[in-house]
């Protein structure tokens, strides 16, 4: 389970690392070459450059996940991906006016493997641990009850 964890993880750092860099450092030719990026005009490089910025940040947590992937790394970063894939992804598929049926595809697929991705980390995650403890009879400490 750890491997397929680990998989979804490179998956989503990769796509970050890449992205992010490329939009950071690059930001026009970013927005010229990435497929679909110009169907939203206009271009600005202060939105591109803090886009790319925040995208390595949460490549930064998910290389992280990667290396040590604990709950404590995965699900945090996990959830940090999703915050931002979710509604991504949503966005795209209300704002395909101006793509043709391979990009709107494309867009569509893409999005939403990656948004689910970063759902199958938390739910793998959570899937693990549980095994791992009725396996080896470790009791999650109950949060809130007052000892007797």
């Amino acid at each position: 389970m750890t491997a397929l964890i680990r998989i979804a993880l490179a998956v989503l750092f990769l796509d970050e690392l890449v992205v992010g860099f490329w939009n950071h450092a690059f930001p026009e030719n970013f927005y010229k070459n990435f497929p679909t990026v110009a169907l939203t005009p206009p271009f600005s490089e202060h939105y591109a450059r803090d886009f790319g910025g925040a995208t390595l940040g949460l490549a930064v947590v998910l290389g992280i996940a990667l290396v040590a992937p604990r709950a404590v790394f995965t699900i945090p970063a996990a959830a940090a991906f999703s915050t931002f894939a979710i509604p991504h992804f949503f966005f795209h598929v209300t704002h395909l006016d101006h793509a043709t049926r391979g990009e709107a595809v494309f867009l569509t697929a893409a999005n939403a493997v990656v948004a689910l991705l970063g759902l199958l980390v938390i739910a793998l995650t959570l899937v693990r641990d549980a095994r791992h403890r009725r396996r080896h009879g470790v009791e999650r400490p109950r949060s809130g009850t007052a000892s007797g």
